[in-house]
């Protein structure tokens, strides 16, 4: 009985599993599948055609030639990359502290995390009173800025976290063999706690790739990013669904990459302090 049992949970685990997998999958699927159909198979009706149809690239070439693509794939890779290495040179620190000293009692930690606690279109329009005070409305260091707001709060809650796994003995241990604060971090603190850098790293990176409601009101054409142009696909008149797919499959791809390249750092820092001993 124990033994079927065994048989029974495998089973159900792997049926979960692979229907957990067909809906993350299937989307990706349908849009690459969408992106290279023309217009007639796109809004054929039977489930033959939309499967079984000729390849075309025209959704591509009218993406590069009608479009300012190529221009709106450089300003999410600016604004975005811009923003997370500048999220992690505040945020590490900051999380440091907070974790080996407990800077402000806990209350700044709190206040700093609380910044997230609001729907973000809150804010939306006293932020876009003071930026167009300051000139600041369809600039790249404009949405590096507020993507910076959003994201350094997570960041340092999450690496908070991942600081607070590492043995302060280690520490303590480096200052008896003469090792400064400063070296101590950079040479003990920060290669334990990599695989943390790199999972906040990733989640601030796609949050910011993926941003549209302040890409999409504080831009215009100069910053426009990649999320706001395939928006445009969607018009009064009509949907350009294979324009808008074709995008969609190529900005989907920087960041399955960044994740590709750094999934085994990833995992170790999904758990990380999971085993206690």
């Amino acid at each position: 009985m124990k033994s079927k049992g065994i048989v029974v949970k495998r089973i159900l685990f792997w049926v979960v599993t692979l229907l957990v997998l067909a809906g993350i999958l299937f989307p990706l699927l349908w849009i690459y599948l969408t992106a290279f159909k023309s217009s007639n198979d796109i809004f054929a009706g039977t489930l033959q055609r939309q499967l079984i149809f000729t390849p075309t690239l025209e959704n591509f070439k009218r993406l590069f030639v009608q479009f300012p693509f190529f221009r709106s794939m450089g300003n999410s890779l600016i604004i975005s990359i811009s923003s997370t290495v500048l999220v992690m040179v505040i945020a590490l620190p900051a999380a440091y502290s907070f974790a080996r000293w407990n800077t402000g009692g806990g209350h700044i930690l709190f206040n700093t995390i609380a910044s997230r606690m609001f729907p973000g279109a809150v804010a939306a329009i006293p932020f876009f009173l003071i930026y167009r005070a300051l000139h600041l409305l369809d600039t790249h260091i404009g949405l590096i800025l507020l993507f910076m707001y959003f994201n350094v709060s997570f960041a340092t809650f999450l690496l908070y976290g991942f600081f607070r796994d590492v043995p302060v003995e280690l520490e303590q241990a480096a200052m008896i063999d003469g090792y400064g604060r400063f070296a101590i971090f950079r040479k003990i603190v920060l290669p334990l706690v990599l695989p943390g850098i790199a999972t906040t790293s990733v989640f601030c990176l796609i949050w910011s790739w993926n941003e549209f409601l302040y890409s999409f009101l504080f831009t215009r054409n100069a910053a426009k990013t990649i999320t706001v142009l395939i928006s445009s696909f969607w018009g009064s008149i009509e949907v350009q669904y294979g324009t808008m797919a074709a995008g969609a499959a190529i900005s989907i791809l920087p960041t399955l990459i960044a994740a590709w390249f750094m999934q085994r750092y990833i995992i170790r820092g999904l758990t990380f302090g999971a085993v206690k001993g």
